[in-house]
């Protein structure tokens, strides 16, 4: 190779880095992040519901013999709602479960069905996953679980290939990605981030 291709090689790597600095969002909370914040001021950990969601409710305060009129399992319909007994449709879908739980529990007490409903959510986890790709040895949707990390989720996913850019891993998140360096992550493993469900996770191939 010659001296002038070498040196083209380098200004387009200079220049392929210095995209991917300039579009990095530092916006995912590591582990450290979470175990610092105080009690009762941690962020919303509750996943956002999505259509085609199956969802378990639970309806509490109100008379025995009509907690089984609500309670079960419904679906979120294509367009995000969720057919609730007594009160119809409800807007679902973008919304955390206690957010929905809140909607619901406050549309019975305006519709004057019940006027101290409690309402528990839950999702179940095996439809949930985290999509592992790029350089990774087998790169696959990994199930999601409520401890699954970027390096937990890598390790499910096989490790690095050798052609894996162990500094450059970057975490999609609802439109946004964020660039982080596993070396790093392992050395301090307070840093490693938490997923959620419906992050993807990209591999780079290393330049050299």
């Amino acid at each position: 190779m010659s001296i002038k291709s070498v040196g083209a090689a380098a200004v387009m790597v200079a220049a392929l880095v210095g995209c991917v600095s300039k579009q990095e969002v530092k916006s995912f909370p590591t582990v450290q992040d979470l175990i610092s914040v105080p009690e009762g001021q941690l962020p919303e950990q509750n996943i956002r519901l999505r259509p085609g969601d199956s969802i378990d409710i639970r309806l509490g305060g109100v008379p025995l013999e009509e907690i089984n009129q609500v309670t079960g399992t419904y679906s979120v319909d294509t367009q995000g709602f969720v057919n609730m007994p007594e009160i119809g449709r409800v807007k679902a879908a973008g919304l955390t479960q206690s957010e929905f739980q809140m909607a619901v529990e406050q549309k019975y007490r305006e519709q004057n069905v019940y006027s101290q409903p409690t309402v528990t959510v839950n999702v179940p986890m095996t439809a949930r996953f985290v999509n592992v790709g790029g350089e990774v040895r087998m790169p696959q949707r990994v199930p999601y679980t409520p401890d699954l990390t970027v390096l937990s989720a890598i390790t499910a996913a096989g490790g690095f290939t050798e052609f894996a850019a162990q500094t450059r891993v970057r975490i999609y998140r609802e439109g946004k990605f964020d660039v982080v360096n596993l070396k790093e992550i392992r050395r301090h493993p307070n840093r490693d981030i938490p997923l959620q469900p419906g992050d993807s996770i990209e591999v780079m191939r290393s330049f050299f």
